[in-house]
């Protein structure tokens, strides 16, 4: 069975193709700049070369569409016909209390994604452009749906509801959802087996860190907490998300500042964390560049965005009265060396013996970077969210052909 995964942007559309027989990636790329004359198309067939294109693209159906020609290309595809695909997932952000868990694609759930679409304005209109543009192009195809915050609905009341009136919660859902949910359940599913332990017997601190970050507390394979709120903007210092701070200060910079409620939630989403401090990037690759070049600036940057990290790691050990494992996932938390051994040497508290040689090595793979007996264990675990999305859409599929 052929699955085809798609992640929709407002402007862009990434997608893989995989072969569920083998679990392998057939083809995978990203159309950008949705919406203009000169749209980009990459197209990375394996085993071939990269293709790109510049084309109008002016919506998501004709994204789609030049994504399946190329799937299907005598020369640049990777399948004969259309027909081969068998499923399309879609990554959809905001499930909110409706969806527990992954479901195929009906009347019923457009119509609950729709009514989702307060919750996530930047994110759950343009999956559904995504749905509806596999509709246009591929009609009968089963589609699936895999929510961020899904995995987080196991979450208890005291985490997930905010001490504000209940009237808040029981007439608009005010409450802590939670994201990355697809990415923290693989990788405690890949760190129980790595440790070669029951998911259901561990304790773990998850974190996924990337340009968009948080932390979640894992017990028992469940989600009890997570730094992400209502909103992606909660929690950990991000590239250009504030995370957690004094709501007072919102009121407080509108008066003083004369901002709009639109303005003051820019400045919050694209104009702060790591990039406000820093000025100068919102990638870790370049803030790490310039501390080691005597940037005072970038050294606050980096200072801050450790030191809160480390807090909420601390926070949900507490949490969870105990941890076996600390995961890193995503792209800084794969690949920043300096961050990881900044946030480990300061955790010895808690029985981490980090392993610095280890913590050089072994890019790309699932790795334990903690010494050997070190009481907490601490791994990296490259995540893959576009597998678990084609593993829920081929169960759902399968399930329901039964």
């Amino acid at each position: 069975m052929n699955i085809l995964v798609i992640n929709a942007g407002s402007s862009s559309l990434k997608y893989q193709l995989f072969n569920m027989k083998d679990e392998s990636v057939c083809a995978k790329g990203r159309v950008e700049r949705i919406g203009m004359e000169t749209a980009i198309l990459i197209h990375e067939p394996a085993g071939k070369a990269e293709v790109h294109e510049v084309s109008e693209i002016l919506e998501h159906t004709t994204a789609i569409r030049k994504v399946l020609e190329k799937l299907v290309h005598p020369v640049e595809g990777v399948l004969a016909s259309i027909k081969e695909i068998d499923a399309v997932g879609h990554r959809v952000v905001h499930g909110g209390e409706s969806f527990k868990s992954s479901v195929l694609v009906d009347a019923n759930v457009k119509q609950e994604i729709k009514r989702l679409f307060d919750l996530a304005p930047l994110h759950n209109p343009a999956h559904m452009l995504g749905i509806m543009a596999v509709d246009a192009n591929m009609p009968g195809v089963p589609q699936a749906v895999v929510f961020d915050t899904a995995f987080h609905q196991t979450m208890p009341a005291p985490a997930y509801l905010y001490p504000v009136p209940m009237a808040l919660y029981r007439k608009h859902k005010v409450r802590r959802y939670g994201f990355h949910g697809t990415s923290h359940k693989y990788v405690s599913e890949r760190a129980a087996t790595f440790l070669g332990r029951p998911l259901e017997e561990l304790k773990l601190v998850t974190c996924h860190i990337g340009n968009g970050a948080s932390c979640a507390a894992v017990q028992g394979g469940q989600s009890v907490d997570t730094s992400m709120g209502m909103t992606p903007l909660e929690g950990l210092m991000m590239g250009t998300r504030s995370g957690d701070l004094d709501p007072a200060i919102v009121p407080y910079v509108m008066g003083k500042e004369d901002l709009t409620l639109g303005e003051v939630s820019s400045m919050l989403n694209k104009h702060s964390g790591l990039q406000a401090i820093s000025g100068i990037s919102s990638d870790m690759r370049e803030i790490v560049e310039a501390l080691e070049s005597g940037d005072k600036n970038a050294q606050l940057a980096f200072n801050m965005y450790e030191y809160r990290l480390r807090k909420y790691i601390g926070a949900y050990a507490a949490a969870m009265n105990g941890v076996d494992a600390i995961v890193f996932t995503a792209g800084v938390g794969e690949n920043s060396e300096l961050l990881r051994k900044t946030i480990c040497e300061g955790l010895t508290f808690l029985g981490v013996e980090f392993d610095e040689a280890a913590n050089r090595t072994g890019r790309g793979l699932d790795r334990r970077i903690s010494k050997v007996g070190s009481r907490v264990e601490v791994l990296v675990i490259p995540t893959n969210e576009e597998w678990m999305i084609a593993r829920d859409t081929y169960a759902l599929v399968i399930g329901n052909r039964a």
